[in-house]
């Protein structure tokens, strides 16, 4: 029992470590794409972006899109039930 709940305990320290870390870096990557943003046009990124790049980006940006509205629905439906 003892060793169960000390998992438990640093499985959710881990977690709570990797969403902090996923936070700087989420907001880091969110500074990038403002300072890309503000400084070069739409237009200039398509057309002397590399493409490669640009689609990683994009493939990347989808990826945690669908990963956090996923979360926020689990998260609307678990306020939801503790009401």
């Amino acid at each position: 029992m003892l060793n169960d709940e000390s998992s438990k305990q640093q499985a959710i320290a881990r977690l709570t470590s990797d969403l902090r870390a996923a936070k700087i870096e989420l907001l880091s990557a969110q500074c990038a794409a403002d300072r890309l943003r503000l400084q070069y046009s739409l237009r200039d990124i398509v057309a002397f972006g590399e493409r490669q790049a640009l689609t990683h980006a994009i493939a990347s940006a989808s990826a945690l899109y669908r990963f956090f509205s996923d979360l926020e629905k689990q998260l609307k439906m678990a306020e939801q039930e503790s009401r």
